[in-house]
């Protein structure tokens, strides 16, 4: 019985071999759908997931600068100001290599349409930007970033600080929170805002690279915070900011021999911008002492041609006809040692001193004329503006 089955089961194998032998001989089509039927029968292993998008909570942890610009953004604006036809080709107080990033000039003999920035500082529409942006412009125009527009007034400007107030009337206005400019410290990570070339809002990054920058003469006063983020044409009267999104400069000035950034611009401090813009507010106009001294730095060579030894303080190279240092009996050849209660050694400490005088107010001098020491009082007055100084001279 056993044999029997055993010779059934090879004569069943040996046809079905043979059978399938001719089909993979004549019909391979059949075979390669029979494997595609059975594959297609079987589970196929589960994808590899992908990961899920990230929660906002992890979004918040990354680096960046993402929130203090969040902060500082909404109040920088757009300036648009037209002006009457140049009659020159260039400003005359843009001496290369410094220069404004303020926009492009237009032909000569064509209106001008300046481009530049702002801040608003007050909900009430009190704005900060650079007087070169606004200066002799007939029409100044504002653009929000959210697409809102408004004609702003000049309320004034001191173009000896390069700053400019203007006033706005539009409800709910956004503004920056005001930071600290002295207490920066050089390697501090800043911001810069504003919308250079008009492609729209911009915000570049970099360091404080140093400060109390002067005696570059952009400005009559000068205390410039240097920057590396990038400012270009449009960005004067910006933003620079900290890390925080606080307001810690208004951009106004780069050192450029093409036009565009090479990474070094200058700001006008916080705290200055505020105190100009706390006395045109209330004044229209910035109040400084002035005596009427042209000075000069006092090198060893003149030190000794004068007889002055060791003093240090500061050379009066010629004095104002009819100016309050005239009547109080300074001269030329006089070496300015203090003033007040501030002595003084360099021409901008004994400008930033007399500056800070109140017009009207009572001062005394100390004066070294050859070997001969002299206490000299005087009647502070108020400063002429730059263009009677400039006639004066």
């Amino acid at each position: 019985m056993l044999k029997r089955l055993w010779l059934i089961f090879a004569q069943a194998v040996t046809v079905a071999l043979a059978v399938l032998f001719v089909v993979a001989t004549l019909k391979p089509q059949w075979l390669a759908q029979t494997r595609w039927r059975e594959a297609a029968a079987v589970p196929t292993a589960r994808p590899a997931e992908l990961p899920p998008l990230p929660s906002p909570a992890a979004s918040a942890l990354r680096a960046g600068f993402a929130p203090a610009a969040r902060v500082a953004v909404p109040a920088v604006v757009s300036i648009t100001a037209r002006k009457a036809p140049a009659r020159s080709a260039g400003r005359a107080r843009d001496p290369l290599p410094f220069g404004f990033p303020f926009g492009p000039r237009a032909p000569r003999g064509a209106p001008q349409l300046g481009l530049g920035s702002g801040v608003i500082i007050a909900a009430d529409g009190v704005l900060l930007t650079n007087n070169h942006v606004v200066e002799g412009a007939s029409d100044i125009e504002v653009q929000l970033t959210d697409g809102r527009q408004a004609q702003a007034t000049l309320v004034g400007t001191d173009p000896e600080t390069d700053i400019a107030v203007l006033k706005i009337a539009l409800p709910d206005l956004p503004t920056i929170p005001l930071g600290d400019a002295a207490s920066l410290q050089v390697g501090d990570a800043v911001l810069a805002i504003g919308n250079p070339f008009n492609v729209g809002q911009t915000v570049t990054s970099g360091i404080v690279s140093a400060l109390g920058r002067s005696q570059l003469g952009i400005n009559t006063f000068e205390n410039f915070i240097q920057t590396d983020a990038a400012i270009n044409p449009g960005n004067s009267g910006g933003a620079l900011v900290d890390g925080d999104g606080r307001l810690v400069g208004i951009n106004t000035a780069i050192f450029s021999r093409s036009g565009g950034s090479l990474g070094i611009g200058f700001a006008i401090p916080v705290d200055v911008a505020r105190q100009v813009a706390a006395a045109i507010l209330k004044d229209g106009a910035v109040a400084r002492g002035w005596i009427g001294v042209q000075t000069r730095e006092l090198t060893p060579e003149l030190a000794e041609a004068l007889k002055l030894g060791d003093a240090r303080g500061v050379l009066v190279g010629s004095v104002f006809n009819d100016s309050p240092a005239g009547r109080a009996g300074v001269k030329p050849g006089d070496l300015l040692t203090r003033i007040g209660d501030h002595a003084v050694a360099t021409p901008a400490a004994l400008l930033a001193a007399v500056a800070a005088l109140q017009p009207g107010s009572l001062v005394a001098l100390s004066v070294q004329r050859g070997g001969k020491a002299l206490d000299l009082r005087l009647t502070v007055a108020q400063r002429p503006p730059p263009q009677r100084l400039a006639e004066q001279e």
